[in-house]
């Protein structure tokens, strides 16, 4: 009989001492005790922003130049990362292929579990060789463990490509022996409520380490201007208000007004700002903004400051 590996060492698989009697616990001891344990998230993150600064300092110069960022995960891991890759679309006007979530079991594991694909360590490199990784991409692998099989060998995989991807490691747990050329990012939340469970802390942890890669990158690469997500384009009810609040509060606009200009500019927020600030045909606004690499704050800062 073969064993598989040990991992009592790992941080995420150990048990807590403070839940051990959990299942004596009321309905209001169980709320409080996952609470108190939940509050740890923010300091680990905090912990952990050095390591999220160089990772994304690796990554946008690559980005900024057309690159990609593809998550790769099992399980957990694997959904969150491609919900925050299917995120990006409708909030920054990001194509799909920009950032790409990969799941151990293919998109059928997002609502079945699939455990085993996550044993094989060729099991996503198929993918990212249809992809054809190029040195301006990135490849993050999301384990929190930090010991998934399918994520450490795609990582490996990209890491010995030429030219080579950045490569890092998001994890909840203290990782050893990384293999030259993938950044460690360590967000060390602890053992969970319940033994093993990463779908808690790690994974309310992980979400929000995810949130912050993306956020960042969309920050840098110019998605947003002041607080704004001005890519934005009215698509639906609730995004067609959004868009038209962004119009007004950058233009001083009547909401009733913000809407024709958003209507003149093809239901994007960012053109029907520039049109009105800079007194622009559409057509006219659309060409300074490509011109500018899509970035609101080069068509308006650089003229009107």
């Amino acid at each position: 009989m073969t064993l598989p590996p040990d991992r009592a060492h790992v941080l995420t698989e150990q048990r807590n001492t403070r839940s051990a009697h959990l299942h004596q616990a009321s309905i209001a001891e169980c709320i409080a005790l996952i609470q108190d344990e939940d509050r740890s998230i923010a300091l680990a993150l905090d912990r952990a922003r050095p390591a999220l600064t160089a990772f994304l300092a690796a990554v946008e110069p690559g980005f900024l130049r057309g690159g990609r960022l593809i998550y790769l995960g099992a399980g957990t891991s694997g959904r969150l990362g491609v919900l925050d890759a299917s995120e990006a679309p409708p909030t920054f006007q990001v194509p799909p292929d920009r950032i790409i979530g990969l799941i151990a079991g293919g998109d059928g594991a997002l609502r079945r579990s699939s455990e085993g694909k996550e044993d094989d360590p060729a099991g996503a490199v198929p993918e990212l060789t249809a992809l054809g990784l190029r040195a301006d991409d990135a490849v993050l692998g999301i384990a929190a463990g930090g010991s998934t099989p399918y994520v450490l060998g795609a990582l490996r995989w990209a890491a010995a490509r030429d030219p080579r991807p950045v490569c890092g490691l998001l994890a909840c747990s203290p990782v050893e022996q990384l293999p030259q050329g993938i950044l460690p990012l360590v967000v060390a939340t602890g053992p969970e409520v319940i033994t093993g469970s990463t779908r808690m802390k790690a994974g309310t942890a992980t979400k929000l380490a995810l949130n912050t890669i993306s956020t960042t990158l969309m920050v840098r690469a110019g998605k947003v201007y002041e607080n704004l997500m001005v890519d934005v384009r009215a698509t639906n009810d609730k995004l067609r208000d959004r868009a038209a609040r962004i119009v007004s509060t950058l233009t001083g606009l009547a909401r009733a007004e913000s809407f024709v200009a958003l209507d003149a500019a093809g239901g994007s927020a960012k053109v029907a700002v520039a049109m009105v600030r800079r007194g622009l045909e559409r057509e006219h606004a659309e060409r300074l903004l490509a011109a500018a690499g899509g970035r609101l704050d080069h068509v308006l800062d650089r003229v009107e400051g």
